[in-house]
């Protein structure tokens, strides 16, 4: 160990002799990096090491461990041995030669074996390295170890009496870990409730102060320390707001002038700031008069309205009465801010703007503490503004395109039983129908008749399987559509057919009939005529064949008009061919009807 410690304490530059000096005391397997089990064995001698630097600093008397042994190195300066081995084992983590949580679990060991004089020095080396504590290779190992630090560093410390190095702490805490670190942003949104304000619950003797409004006044910290208990019952806000009256007509009747505002101001004055409220008795007169001690107690004011108007996943919906009251408190505690001196007007509007601010954060907490980093944009490649060719489909498109192999590949596809087929006419219109029945007290606009898409399809429905339905959307729209079975008796008489329509729709068909019946007539004294044209023409020629008889022709008129008789056949022969084509055209048209026109 005393090598070890001689070997790693050497004055020249750490990367000359840093890794050199770890391959030497533990051989490692590769020459660059340490496997498991030896990264445990380093871990082990340089945890002993810092221990016995750290024993050696407190027998020696020597109050601040970091300067302890201090050496001068080449460039002449100044370093204890304690910071030299940290500063060893931070380079050797950057190099990642050893493990990257080494460093961290140091630093934890020399919080824990150091007091809170030496704390402060061991921080103020945590707060110079962080830049590389906080890189990624060695921020994913330790950040857990780094605020279990932290965390303990905080509970050591007087929240009273220590209230610098606290802010330090939170300051660091807030740059090294990520906005979106969930362990530090309170999802829960859980309060402080262990923040008690103690406060005196009997009055004092000989002392003469109005210990009613003193007890009214303090009383309001219960409430600032957990707003969410004025969501439960109503009792307690009416109590909380009586009493934010009393401390407000105070404040009304007991204005700040510019110079009292000045005078007593302790703004600027460090020194005497305390994170704690003073609440005795005896200084009540005092704290009134105290510019800074009203900012503070209007400031909490408006940080509670602003929680309670603030949407959260919590139910904290007030009643629209205690929400306009809510309203006139705010405005009257942001003009009472505004008439507070010194600078009252700039106080209250960067106020306003912080709160404003604020609900950014609520809203991020609401939604999951969503990472805040965005994505880097891709650079996109020279061609890309180049059209592409349009993928041709075979059944046109790609949702077609598919089911046709889906068929294919599954030919017991389109005979499942479990497929979805087109509902009954009176399935799909039952859940108008009982939007249409008054005893239900649906409200007209939560009605299906709205659904544009459900009318449409509905439509369709009636096109194909109700058409009498179908006919009364002209008469009574959409509502007329649904089968009258489906309706109530009171609804179903409003969309039956009128007796005096029924009578008019009968008027029509026999006028229509009666027309009818004209023309057909008509038809029939055309067909006698044509009948009695028919017989003349057969008696004309009845008489022309006796006279035929009667003239007897000589053989060579016989021979001539046998001539003709031939020609006369042939023509007539000629005639059945073209009369029998025509037939059979006619049965062909018959037989394939022609095709429709789309």
């Amino acid at each position: 160990m005393d090598e070890f410690r001689d070997a790693i304490l050497q004055r020249a530059p750490i990367e000359s002799f840093a890794l050199k000096t770890v391959q030497e005391f533990i051989q490692p397997q590769k020459q660059t990096k340490l496997a498991q089990d030896e990264n445990q064995m380093l871990e082990n001698m340089l945890r002993s090491l810092l221990q016995e630097l750290v024993a050696a600093a407190a027998q020696s008397g020597d109050d601040q461990i970091m300067q302890y042994g201090q050496l001068i190195d080449d460039d002449q300066n100044i370093h204890g041995q304690i910071p030299h081995l940290l500063d060893v084992v931070l380079y050797l983590c950057e190099k990642e030669h050893v493990e990257g949580g080494m460093i961290f679990q140091l630093l934890e060991d020399l919080t824990e074996m150091s007091t809170m004089k030496n704390c402060k020095d061991v921080f103020g080396y945590i707060e110079r390295k962080q830049d590389i504590l906080g890189k990624q290779e060695l921020f994913a190992r330790g950040k857990l170890v780094m605020l279990r630090t932290c965390n303990q560093l905080l509970r050591r410390l007087s929240k009273a009496n220590d209230v610098v190095f606290c802010g330090r702490i939170l300051m660091f805490l807030a740059h090294f870990f990520p906005l979106s670190e969930r362990s530090a942003v309170n999802i829960k949104g859980v309060f402080n409730t262990s923040n008690e304000t103690k406060y005196e619950k009997d009055p004092p003797n000989g002392i003469s102060v109005d210990f009613n409004f003193y007890k009214t006044f303090w009383s309001l910290q219960e409430y600032f320390c957990n707003p969410a208990s004025l969501t439960s019952a109503s009792t307690k806000w009416q109590k909380f707001s009586s009493s934010l009256a009393v401390v407000l007509n105070t404040f009304d009747a007991q204005p700040l002038s510019e110079e009292e505002g000045e005078a007593n101001s302790l703004e600027e004055d460090a020194a005497t700031f305390n994170i704690k409220y003073l609440t005795s008795s005896k200084l009540m007169g005092l704290e009134l008069k105290d510019s800074s001690f009203r900012r503070h107690i209007l400031l909490q004011c408006l940080i509670l309205f602003d929680y309670l108007r603030a949407p959260g996943k919590n139910d904290k919906d007030l009643p629209s009465e205690t929400m306009e009251e809510l309203k006139s408190c705010e405005d009257r505690v942001k003009k009472l801010l505004e008439i507070t001196p010194p600078k009252g007007k700039e106080f209250l509007r960067a106020v306003e703007h912080i709160l404003e601010r604020e609900k950014n954060w609520v809203w991020w907490k609401r939604d999951g503490c969503p990472p805040l980093e965005k994505q880097p944009i891709e650079k996109k490649s020279p061609n890309a503004g180049q059209k592409k060719r349009r993928q041709r489909w075979r059944m046109g498109n790609k949702e077609l395109s598919q089911l046709w192999r889906w068929a294919d590949q599954n030919p017991n596809a389109l005979t499942d039983s479990q497929r979805v087929r087109t509902p009954a006419i009176a399935d799909y219109w039952k859940p108008l129908a009982e939007d249409m029945d008054p005893s239900a007290g649906i409200e007209d606009e939560y009605h299906h008749k709205n659904n544009r898409v459900y009318c449409w399809k509905g439509l369709r429905f009636a096109a194909r399987q109700d058409l009498e339905g179908f006919s009364r959307f002209t008469d009574f729209g959409i509502e007329g559509v649904v089968p009258v079975e489906l309706l109530p008796p009171e609804v179903r008489s409003k969309y039956q057919a009128k007796p005096n329509e029924k009578a008019k729709r009968a008027k029509k068909e026999e006028t229509k009939g009666g027309s009818q019946e004209a023309e057909g007539n008509q038809i029939g004294v055309s067909n006698s005529e044509a009948e009695a044209e028919a017989e003349g023409g057969r008696g004309e020629a009845e008489a022309m064949e006796s006279d035929a008889i009667a003239d007897t022709p000589t053989p060579e008129e016989q021979q001539r008009l046998g001539g003709s008789d031939t020609d006369n056949g042939q023509e007539a022969g000629q005639i059945e061919d073209a009369e029998t084509e025509e037939a059979g055209l006619m049965d062909a048209d018959l037989d394939h009807p022609p095709m429709p026109v789309s």
